[in-house]
């Protein structure tokens, strides 16, 4: 673990420590820790994507719009490929959530993503992307029935 010193005036530091107790953070070095790792997701994500990701995607939804709930479900069959999990929650009489972990390249994930926010009666999306890194080691375990890479998130 390295370590380095930040000067900072009184006022910004004061504006931190708030923050540190609304996020309910230990300690000043995890909230610093988390805002650099956001930043440089931020800035990775800022240009064109490359590569392997895991993804969330989160969207409320109408389920009273016309054939909605059939086209989503139908949008994820054609992309079987890019879903590993999906979670749907009834919120009220008329609204649903769902959650769906994306894995592949990011340009595909992004891709279905744009195009399942954009389903009129689609609301309250959010795509949240983690780049993983470009090299993986091979393994092979008991449970599995064939050889796999194991890959980390980018740093």
């Amino acid at each position: 673990m390295e370590r380095f010193t930040v000067s900072i005036d009184e006022q910004l530091m004061s504006a931190f420590d708030a923050f540190i107790v609304r996020k309910g953070y230990g300690n000043r070095s995890e909230a610093v820790r988390d805002l650099i790792r956001d930043r440089l997701n931020a800035e990775r994500s800022s240009k064109p994507p490359t590569g392997d990701c895991v993804a969330c995607l989160s969207y409320v939804y109408d389920h009273d719009e016309r054939r909605l709930a059939s086209r989503l479900v139908d949008a994820q069959h054609r992309h079987h490929q890019l879903s590993r999990a999906t979670m749907h929650v009834h919120l009220d009489h008329h609204d649903c959530m769902e959650v769906t972990i994306l894995e592949g390249p990011t340009v595909a994930v992004t891709e279905f993503a744009e195009s399942v926010l954009a389903e009129k009666g689609v609301r309250h999306g959010r795509l949240d992307i983690v780049q993983l890194s470009a090299t993986g080691e091979r393994h092979r375990h008991d449970a599995h029935d064939r050889p796999h890479v194991h890959r980390s998130p980018a740093t």
